[in-house]
């Protein structure tokens, strides 16, 4: 295997992380474009944060880049050695 388990959950983490900031403003409705701002809070601020759902479509997309990436590293036929500018990495186990 090319990485332990821990380092894939590490990745797992930073694909979830960086997907979670681009999913963020997906539905996003502000105080302003709803034309009612609450007294003492930012127009910016959404209405209704929906943030289970944005959870979900995350872990969704998180799960399908990480599934890609996992695979493509698991073959033989691309890995991280084939990039010019990384260092040469020995297999573990």
């Amino acid at each position: 295997m090319i990485f332990s388990w821990i380092s894939w959950a590490a990745v797992y983490f930073v694909i979830w992380w960086t997907t979670l900031f681009a999913v963020l403003p997906f539905g996003a409705r502000s105080q302003f474009d709803d034309g009612v701002i609450s007294p003492g809070t930012e127009p910016g601020a959404p209405t209704r944060a929906r943030i289970g759902r944005l959870f979900l479509i995350t872990t969704a997309a998180a799960t399908v880049v990480f599934a890609l990436l996992f695979w493509i590293l698991r073959q033989d036929v691309f890995g991280l050695d084939d990039i010019p500018f990384l260092p040469r990495f020995d297999r573990v186990g």
